[in-house]
């Protein structure tokens, strides 16, 4: 029951999100980037459901677009991460010997570093813009993902299906590929989704700093940034943005939670 229930609630609020990106790569009801000072720190209305911003900016159209250009950072961001740090995880963890060593070394340096401060200092050398961004998160948060692969394959490394592929004669790297790497799927996928959440966090707390994509280009972050003179005299400015992550954190929460205990029956409560 908690399973379908985390699964649905965290399906509808993914499932709106990706919506509204979606619908903001081809429609807004205005242009995002439009000024407009004469209707300019409008409350919400018929004309503007979620009001306007301090250059009469339609609040709703940039949330729209924030959606798009925020989930986009995050997807790739993600994708950069699990596939570097799968390749990491599996080649330290079936090759073992100095290979394993060596790399856990670079790995574990990574990982002494919070994600957002080793993210920050990245963006520094590669500069604040969208792919930048995705780089600096990614090369932020594979190690996590390094760490997860390597674990798995060591707990399959020793397992009778890759005794019997090296027994048929095939190479290490057709066993790491065709019966180590699928089985690290499961674990690697609910990581993946709980990660997508934290880039997504990651990348508002950014943009928030001034250190993601620059504005008028809008994402959550730079929208909540841009908000803060005005909290008291336009909540609405900072309202939305904010709402938009809130909820878009707590699906991907739910689901990852759903996932998790539907690949792992270990994990589901009686």
């Amino acid at each position: 029951m908690r399973l379908r229930t985390n699964a649905l609630i965290g399906g509808v609020l993914v499932a709106a999100v990706l919506l509204m990106a979606a619908a903001a790569l081809w429609w807004t009801p205005y242009d995002p980037l439009a000024v407009n000072v004469a209707h300019k720190l409008q409350p919400p209305s018929g004309g503007h459901w979620w009001g306007t911003d301090e250059f009469g900016r339609d609040v709703l159209s940039r949330a729209m677009a924030g959606a798009a250009t925020s989930g986009l950072i995050a997807f790739f961001t993600v994708l950069i991460a699990v596939l570097l740090g799968a390749a990491v995880g599996v080649l330290s963890g079936f090759l073992r010997g100095w290979v394993d060593r060596l790399l856990m070394a670079a790995n574990d340096a990574l990982l002494a570093f919070p994600g957002i401060l080793l993210a920050m200092g990245m963006i520094v050398v590669l500069g604040a813009s969208r792919w930048g961004v995705v780089a600096a998160l990614g090369l932020a948060y594979a190690p996590s993902v390094a760490r997860v692969v390597r674990g798995t394959v060591l707990s399959l490394r020793e397992r009778e299906f890759v005794e019997a592929s090296r027994m048929i004669g095939n190479p290490e790297w057709l066993t790491m590929l065709r019966h180590v790497l699928p089985n690290c799927v499961a674990p690697v996928a609910v990581l993946a989704t709980s990660m997508f959440g934290w880039v997504l966090l990651a990348e508002s707390a950014l943009s928030f700093l001034g250190l993601g994509v620059a504005p008028p280009a809008p994402t959550w972050g730079n929208m909540l940034s841009s908000a803060r003179p005005y909290l008291q005299s336009a909540m609405w400015l900072g309202l939305a943005p904010g709402l938009c992550i809130a909820l878009t954190l707590v699906g991907i929460n739910l689901l990852g939670d759903a996932l998790r205990d539907r690949l792992d029956p270990r994990m589901v409560q009686a």
